[in-house]
C-alpha cells in the first residue's frame, strides 16, 4: 500500500451476494485499499432472523467477484461483533448502507471514547428493485426477485 492510499473498512454478512452488495464493494474499492468484515456463522445467526449460507460460503462468493471485478484478492476477516477491526485499527472511510449507518455512529462513539479519531462514512443508497424497493437476500430467498432487483413474482 502506498503512502498515499487510503484505507477503507466495510462489514456484513454479505449473504446471497446481490447488486447491493456489489454497489457498496465498487464504492469501496474506488475509495482505496479494502479491508472487509464478513461476519461469522454464530454473528450471523444472531444478527438475522432466517438461516444464511455459511462462511466460508459467503467468503468464497465475496472473493470471487471481487477477483473477477477488480482483480485483487481481497482482505476479509471474520468479525464476531458489530466492530470489527475498527476500533483497534485506524481507517480513512467505512462504507456503508442505510441499514448499517447507525452502527457506524456507535463505531465512531466508541473510537472517540478510546482517543482514536472518527473514521469518515460514505454512505451510498439502498439499490433498488424493479417495483422501487431495496434489493435484500431477503426478498431474494423469498423469490421476489433475482439478485439483480428484476422481479420474479
Amino acid at each position: 500500500m502506498s503512502k498515499n492510499t487510503k484505507k477503507v473498512v466495510i462489514g456484513g454478512t454479505f449473504d446471497t451476494l446481490h447488486e447491493g452488495h456489489k454497489s457498496l464493494l465498487r464504492k469501496a474499492f474506488e475509495l482505496g485499499e479494502v479491508t472487509i468484515g464478513l461476519t461469522s456463522d454464530v454473528m450471523a445467526s444472531k444478527i438475522k432472523e432466517r438461516e444464511v449460507e455459511g462462511f466460508e460460503q459467503r467468503k468464497k462468493e465475496l472473493e470471487d467477484f471481487i477477483e473477477k471485478e477488480f482483480n485483487i484478492k481481497p482482505k476479509i476477516l471474520k468479525i464476531e461483533d458489530k466492530f470489527g477491526p475498527t476500533l483497534k485499527e485506524d481507517f480513512d472511510y467505512i462504507v456503508v448502507s442505510p441499514q448499517t449507518y447507525e452502527t457506524t455512529l456507535l463505531i465512531n462513539k466508541k473510537r472517540q471514547e478510546i482517543n482514536k479519531k472518527p473514521i469518515e462514512i460514505v454512505k451510498i443508497d439502498f439499490v433498488l428493485a424493479e417495483d422501487g424497493q431495496p434489493i435484500s437476500s431477503h426478498r431474494i430467498l423469498k423469490g421476489e426477485i433475482d439478485r439483480q432487483g428484476k422481479l420474479l413474482k
